[in-house]
């Protein structure tokens, strides 16, 4: 196995690792390619001429990148892609960061219950932080892509405070974390503010309590000293939707993540339909058209609210007519809007 890490390196010598490696079935590793954009031209035309009789068959080529709009679209289709993405909800992020963990590392510590309380409250951060980006402006100003490399290098700065000091230095692990670790990546003001906040709830004496509460229903709390599966089992009993609550915002918030998230799933789904038509088959836009025709014409008509108000009107002593206006009003608007937003679709089209 053969990793080429340095740009100038790597442009001197990839053609003859590559050449080697499909004679003799080695495996060649190019990592962050996102780095090198000048040189993925060449990489391009070197995957584009390898043949298939040429190759031995326990040759591999592995290719490691951040998303880039610049990475040649024909490699991706020739390859076998694997993405590694922070799993969704602080559960199972949480779960995801103790399942890496080693049962001997995680013990060995002279201090076994500050270190396991603040390496819990950590790991809390550490998912607190990434899942405040489904609520968009609300959760950061400007999105931040934080990765498990900030976390195990906290974890090891934790670590060394604890066992190097007679007291734990809180000044100092709270500088590492909201300074330099994770705050190194937030340029935004406001946000640097905001992280060091977030940190002060999980960095301080308080979770150094087991039982201590990170929200006010208590449902995330520190949990009781115990083994590393111990924790595991806490954490597979988290409420697998997110409490608002622990993110400090309002109920409302998560309208704006499920608004964010539909977004995302109907832009992608979209970004899939094919963008021209061959023969006489109907083009993307007709079937959503016809689709949504089928849609409208299955509701139901909208409530005649002025004739019903005239025939219940709003009195003293029949306060259930006003009731009654207000539930139509809201079980109108709906086909109302529909019908709204379909007649301007099709007005643009015309246009």
């Amino acid at each position: 196995e053969m990793c080429i890490r340095d740009r100038w390196y790597q442009r001197r010598v990839h053609g003859d690792a590559i050449s080697y490696a499909k004679k003799e079935g080695k495996w060649v590793v190019l990592q962050n390619c996102h780095l090198a954009l000048s040189w993925l031209p060449a990489l391009e035309r070197i995957i584009e001429n390898l043949q298939e009789e040429e190759l031995n068959y326990d040759f591999r080529l592995w290719l490691t990148s951040m998303p880039s709009e610049n990475f040649p679209v024909s490699v991706l289709q020739r390859g076998i892609k694997q993405t590694n993405e922070p799993p969704k909800g602080l559960r199972q992020n949480l779960l995801r960061s103790y399942l890496g963990m080693e049962a001997k590392k995680f013990e060995d510590c002279t201090k076994p219950h500050e270190y396991k309380n603040l390496l819990f409250g950590l790991c809390f951060f550490h998912a607190l932080v990434q899942e405040r980006k489904k609520y968009g402006p609300l959760g950061w100003n400007i999105p931040y892509e934080f990765t498990q490399a900030d976390l195990a290098i906290s974890t090891s700065q934790l670590k060394l405070f604890i066992e190097g000091y007679e007291h734990i230095p809180w000044k100092a692990l709270n500088y590492m974390v909201a300074e330099a670790n994770y705050g190194g990546r937030v340029t935004d003001p406001m946000d640097r503010r905001l992280i060091k906040i977030v940190l002060s709830d999980f960095y301080s004496t308080n979770t150094l309590i087991d039982g201590y509460k990170f929200s006010q229903s208590g449902i995330y709390r520190v949990p009781k000293e115990g083994s590393l599966e111990d924790y595991k089992e806490y954490i597979r009993e988290l409420p697998l939707n997110d409490l608002n609550e622990v993110f400090g915002l309002h109920d409302n918030a998560e309208i704006v993540s499920a608004i964010n998230d539909t977004t995302q799933i109907l832009g992608t789904a979209l970004s899939l339909l094919p963008r021209t038509v061959s023969g006489e088959g109907l083009s993307a836009e007709q079937i959503i058209k016809q689709k949504v025709v089928e849609i409208l014409q299955r509701l139901p008509k909208p409530f005649n609210i002025e004739q019903i108000a005239k025939s219940h009107p709003v009195r003293y002593e029949e306060s259930m007519n006003t009731v009654l206006q207000l539930s139509l009003i809201h079980i109108s608007e709906p086909t109302r809007l529909l019908s709204i937003s379909y007649a301007v679709f099709c007005l643009k089209k015309k246009k």
